[in-house]
């Protein structure tokens, strides 16, 4: 009974030694396949994710090109805008010195002359007319005593070193009615060219102060001009007609 135990004993530690000898390598190499399959498809995850990031990244390269081409562009015609307003800002300056030069020139040159007027001026004011003749403007201005014709009152004004009175603004026209007291003949004549009134140095006339209907050229033919006291305007004369003068010469 005992001898038949071992044998059944033994017996079963032969299938068991027989069933593991047939076992274990089938299961090796089923966890070898195992292990190679999971690292090949690991493997083909890393190269697509790889492959994945390697279009993207060339793609946002290409973008970020782009992109920066565009900024460049915008940044070179900043660029030359700059450099063109800069050139204009230069110009601006350049021509604004030369005017400020011009303006200096012109300065210095009304300077010289003011004070060269400043020093005529005092020059004048130092001089006095004769006795008996009367200063306004640097102009003295002599009343005559007597009567006698136009032609004969300008002759008396030249030996005075003047001439009959020539008025040319309303100021002078003023002073000379506080002199006379009577009708006066004045520096005014169109015998030269009948209607056209000149003065006696030449000029014509920038003040007018006829007498209403005046000048006329009366019947005798009035050629010469003289101021009516009453109304204090100017009238046409025969020439030849006897009054008192007004004589008119610079300091």
């Amino acid at each position: 009974m005992q001898e038949f135990n071992v044998n059944a004993e033994h017996d079963k530690f032969d299938d068991f030694k027989t069933s593991r000898n047939q076992t274990g390598p089938r299961s090796s190499d089923r966890r070898f396949y195992r292990a190679v399959v999971l690292s090949l498809g690991l493997l083909i995850v890393f190269l697509l994710v790889r492959l994945g990031f390697g279009v993207y990244y060339r793609n946002l390269d290409r973008g970020s090109a782009a992109e920066f081409s565009v900024m460049k562009d915008n940044l070179t015609q900043c660029l030359q805008a700059s450099d063109k307003k800069l050139s204009d800002v230069s110009e601006e300056r350049n021509r604004l010195n030369v005017r400020l030069s011009s303006l200096t020139a012109e300065r210095d040159q009304l300077n010289i002359s003011l004070t060269e007027m400043t020093k005529e001026v005092n020059r004048l004011q130092k001089k006095t007319c004769p006795a008996g003749w009367h200063m306004f403007n640097f102009s003295c201005y002599f009343i005559s005593r007597v009567s006698g014709s136009w032609k004969r009152g300008r002759q008396d004004c030249k030996d005075r070193e003047a001439d009959l009175v020539v008025i040319d603004s309303a100021e002078e026209q003023k002073l000379i009615l506080g002199f006379i007291t009577v009708d006066t003949w004045i520096g005014l004549t169109d015998s030269e060219e009948e209607g056209t009134w000149k003065w006696v140095d030449g000029s014509s006339l920038t003040l007018r102060n006829w007498n209403e209907g005046e000048p006329n050229d009366g019947a005798s033919g009035e050629d010469c001009g003289e101021i009516i006291q009453k109304v204090h305007k100017w009238n046409d004369l025969s020439c030849n007609v006897s009054q008192q003068w007004i004589c008119e010469k610079k300091v």
